[in-house]
């Protein structure tokens, strides 16, 4: 069976993302939350557990390992507009020229040139895929993807690639 799906245009649905997700960070009913927040393309927020110590511990060294190597911005817990709402991506790594053409967007309009993924117990290899792809559309040059164990993966339009092309001396465990 086939299923077809309309979408808005890049442009309707950025315009949605950017009015709900104003909403989203100014409700005191999910300020305090324990956990990571998103929405979907429909506005439905969409909760993560808290991150356990190993996940904070990874997405720290990311962090610094991107600093020590690109300079730049790593931001953890990006907000990314895309075309399926508000996406967090572990960690989002912005060239200083990348950033200034989103400086003071609620949710970052053009995705980081890196977007990393620190995978927790519940990640789907599924669910993965989907933030992969939803990264590339919003612009994205590469997806990295940190697994349970700590080695890295790395992918473009293309596909999976043995190592980064922004940042080849990135290591390959964390």
């Amino acid at each position: 069976m086939q299923l077809l799906i309309e979408l808005p245009s890049r442009d309707e649905q950025i315009a949605f993302n950017r009015r709900r997700w104003a909403e989203i960070v100014r409700d005191p009913a999910l300020v305090d939350l324990p956990g990571k927040v998103e929405c979907n393309a429909f506005g439905n927020v969409i909760m993560m557990p808290p991150a356990a110590g190993e996940h904070s511990h990874r997405t720290m060294k990311i962090q610094v390992a991107l600093l020590s190597r690109l300079g730049g911005l790593a931001l953890p817990e990006c907000p990314i507009s895309t075309i399926d709402g508000v996406r967090a991506a572990d960690v989002g790594w912005y060239s200083e020229e990348r950033f200034e053409r989103v400086r003071g967007q609620i949710a970052f309009e053009i995705a980081p040139e890196i977007c990393v993924e620190v995978l927790s117990p519940d990640n789907t290899e599924r669910e993965m895929i989907a933030k992969r792809n939803l990264y590339l559309e919003a612009g994205a040059l590469e997806v990295w993807l940190c697994g349970k164990n700590g080695k890295m993966r790395f992918f473009n339009l293309s596909g999976e690639q043995d190592a980064s092309a922004i940042c080849p001396e990135f290591p390959a465990d964390i």
